[in-house]
């Protein structure tokens, strides 16, 4: 279903008009342990669970045994100033049951983060190891610009 207001009449071909359905999905991370053959979802308010598995099997055209959806309240919080109540968005999560057989890992994109990281360091160390040379061999001139020297 759609919240968006399309015209009775349009003027031109018909075929031309587009439905832009409100509907919108995202992979998020399960906090606790879960079967490797369920993912989890954040999914719009509106959807419901037969939206879900429309959306999977037609637009991805994913096999879907299950759909479970859950609402989230959205934490509150109570300002410090002033006192009043603050309150964070509701959250519609699916966890949706993929056949036996399918087994889903989320994707590791920081797979070459480590490895990045450990080169960064070394470069770092390089860096002020030659720093630490410059400053023994201007120990006797203080005060001496970089460029001035022998």
């Amino acid at each position: 279903m759609s919240t968006r207001w399309y015209p009775i009449y349009q003027r031109g071909n018909p075929q031309l008009r587009v439905f832009l359905p409100n509907f919108w999905m995202k992979l998020i991370r399960p906090t606790e342990e879960q079967p490797a053959n369920v993912v989890t979802f954040s999914v719009s308010m509106g959807m419901t669970k037969y939206d879900v598995r429309n959306y999977l099997e037609k637009i991805y055209k994913l096999p879907v045994v299950d759909v479970r959806t859950r609402v989230a309240m959205g934490d509150t919080q109570r300002d410090q100033t002033y006192g009043y109540v603050t309150k964070k968005d509701d959250v519609k999560i699916a966890y949706v049951t993929l056949p036996r057989e399918e087994a889903f890992t989320f994707p590791d994109i920081f797979a070459g983060k480590a490895e990045k990281q450990e080169k960064e360091e070394k470069s770092l160390d390089e860096s002020k190891e030659g720093f630490r040379r410059f400053l023994d061999r201007n120990k006797k001139r203080p005060g001496t610009p970089g460029w001035f020297s022998i």
